[in-house]
């Protein structure tokens, strides 16, 4: 993958410490460094959260929406700061305000990630984050982040 403005799952697996069952960023549809990223989160009934929440009526529990939301910021953060994350140097999302649900996400939508670098200061950086199904806002929240950096073990 060459351009930063896309990013297929092979990206996403190098930008993202995440794995299954808890990636839940399928893919990046634009990115600018620095600015914005829209991302892709394909809700399946597959997910490992349905069959509890809830039987017979499937939601996509709220926090799960919000750790999408966290880990698009992330991915624009790694990509911001020009850094690959490894066993040294990770995000770690610190804080979250202003969390809104609008309406219930099931099996079949497909969640538009997006988040808006708002500012970098003092080693914390804030994101304007929104969740959109058919163009409609269905999550949004306003996530703070920051760099954990341990220096390599000789």
């Amino acid at each position: 993958m060459t351009d930063p403005a896309f990013m297929d799952i092979a990206g996403i697996l190098r930008q993202l410490p995440h794995r299954y069952p808890f990636l839940l960023v399928d893919r990046v549809l634009e990115c600018e460094p620095g600015k914005s990223i829209r991302a892709v989160k394909n809700v399946t009934y597959n997910e490992p959260f349905f069959p509890g929440h809830f039987p017979g009526r499937p939601v996509m529990p709220g926090v799960m929406m919000i750790e999408a939301l966290a880990q698009a910021a992330g991915i624009l953060a790694f990509v911001t700061a020009g850094v690959i994350p490894d066993e040294h140097t990770r995000f770690f999302f610190v804080g979250i305000d202003d969390a809104r649900f609008r309406r219930p996400v099931e099996p079949g939508d497909q969640l538009i990630l997006t988040a808006r670098l708002e500012r970098a200061f003092k080693g914390i950086w804030r994101f304007s984050t929104a969740a959109l199904v058919d163009g409609k806002e269905v999550a949004s929240a306003t996530m703070m982040v920051a760099p954990e950096t341990k220096a390599a073990k000789s």
